[in-house]
């Protein structure tokens, strides 16, 4: 044998011994260090209680359990139940938009309607001071405008008619007192300043008063027609400023502490989009609707050009005051349940999950969160439904799988000696199929067994074991041996 073959068999030797070596080398000997350090090595994203998953927080502590709380590792994460991977192209097919969860101020804008309403403040009624008829009425409908020192209606009343008498005959009699007399009682049944010099003039008593108008406005309310009778009590008309007007806004009970006088608030009409007016909050009424369930606010505008008119819809916004710092999210990425809200997490690398949280107040297109979102973290704003539906399905399969594995019995730790035999039908039971080696007879009871029931014609003793079974402590009188 030349030195070539003696290399060429030294060589597969040492390959033979180095393979045979390598084998004998276990997986868990290379492996150990690894093992020893990985836990060092893997991120840990936060910690979480034993007990309750979304109780999170990023530091080790103790559950509201007292129960120390365990981390959760990156690579962890696809294994809690109710996390999904969807793949990119799926999520590029399925429109998935995402945003990032904020933590800032919250403006409590309150949006409602209202309706636009004459400033009470600036209502004037009409009436008499004295019994009468109508004789002339100057204004026909309701709605009329109507300018300051215009003639409203004249009256005729046998009241003023003697009381203009009385003051020409005081006038005559050159008595000062009982002019002074007359003129106050004319005074105090309506006729103005302004007449009653007219009256001094012209020494003859009219038989109708002429009212006018004390201001320009409409005519909110005509109470009367011509001829008709009327009373002090008795409202002839109202007239209303158009100068200036109130809204009347509708404010829902949740946000009814939002809201104080003082504040800007803005009104739309429908009628003339784009145009915005800005007045300011003047009351809040100290009561709620019983029916509607909203508190009325009342707000004052300047109305110059009298483009908004009584009873007109309006669109209204009020500016309350700012919150503090908030965690905030669009209100699009939010999932609204019968008693769980919930938004989709996106963890990155395709991996979704839905989580329940607590929402605050809500601010035009933002929903504050109060609990179970951080900022910074990424979620879903469009597709998250389909996203929390496939998200439901893993965490209820994740479930359903926990409770198989819990029902799966140990029959071993089963005590037979507690079982009741004569209530079982064994004449349904196959005890071919049966190991009766493993079964340990001595623990069993045979004196509460009826084999009377028992159809020994169908059972196989073939494969039963008599030498290791315990006769002695079976009752063979009770045993009926006829079936």
């Amino acid at each position: 044998m030349n030195n070539k073959s003696l290399w060429i068999i030294f060589l597969l030797a040492a390959a033979v011994v180095g393979f045979l070596a390598g084998r004998s080398l276990g997986p868990g000997e290379s492996g150990g260090t690894t093992a020893a350090g990985g836990d060092s090595e893997r991120e840990i994203l936060y910690w979480v209680a034993p007990m309750d998953a979304n109780y999170r927080r990023d530091e080790p502590g103790k559950s509201p359990m007292g129960m120390d709380l365990v981390p959760v590792y990156a690579d962890e994460v696809d294994s809690q139940p109710g996390t999904v991977k969807i793949d990119p192209t799926v999520v590029n097919n399925l429109g998935v938009r995402t945003s990032k969860a904020e933590r800032g101020e919250l403006p409590r804008h309150i949006d409602t309607v209202g309706y636009v309403q004459f400033d009470e403040d600036t209502l004037h009624h009409v009436h008499t001071r004295v019994d009468g008829w109508i004789e002339k009425l100057a204004t026909k409908a309701t709605g009329d405008p109507v300018e300051k020192g215009q003639l409203l209606f004249e009256l005729y009343s046998p009241t003023l008619v003697n009381a203009k008498q009385e003051f020409l005959a005081a006038l005559r009699s050159n008595n000062t007192v009982l002019l002074q007399a007359s003129r106050e009682r004319l005074a105090a049944l309506g006729v103005t300043e302004s007449q009653i010099k007219r009256l001094e003039q012209d020494r003859k008593a009219g038989q109708r008063v002429r009212v006018y108008a004390d201001a320009d406005g409409v005519i909110a309310h005509l109470g009367v027609r011509e001829g008709i009778f009327v009373t002090p009590a008795d409202e002839v008309m109202s007239i209303a400023e158009l100068d200036k007007v109130w809204v009347l806004a509708e404010v829902f009970e949740r946000e009814a502490a939002w809201v104080r006088p003082g504040q800007m608030a803005m009104v739309e009409l429908d009628y003339l989009p784009g145009k915005m007016w800005h007045g300011t909050v003047d009351y809040v009424y100290p009561e709620l609707d019983p029916k509607t369930r909203t508190l009325t606010v009342r707000i004052r505008f300047d109305n110059e050009e009298e483009m908004l008119r009584p009873n007109m819809f309006a669109r209204v916004t009020i500016d309350g005051d700012d919150t503090g710092p908030v965690v905030h999210v669009p209100r699009e990425a939010v999932i609204r349940g019968g008693t769980i809200d919930r938004v989709v997490v996106a963890l990155g690398e395709g991996r979704y999950r839905s989580r329940p949280v607590t929402l605050g107040i809500e601010s035009h297109d933002r929903v504050a969160i109060r609990s179970g979102l951080e900022a910074g973290e990424e979620i879903v704003v469009s597709g998250q439904f389909l996203i929390d539906s496939e998200s439901n399905i893993e965490a209820a399969l994740a479930r359903m799988d926990s409770n198989n594995d819990d029902m799966q019995h140990d029959h071993s730790q089963m005590n037979h000696g507690e079982m009741n035999h004569g209530t079982m039908d064994h004449s349904q039971m196959d005890h071919g199929d049966m190991d009766h080696e493993t079964m340990d007879h001595d623990e069993m009871d045979h004196s509460q067994m009826d084999h009377g029931d028992m159809n020994h014609e169908d059972m196989d003793h073939s494969q039963m074991d008599h030498d290791d079974m315990d006769h002695g402590d079976m009752d063979h009188e009770a045993m009926e041996h006829d079936q």
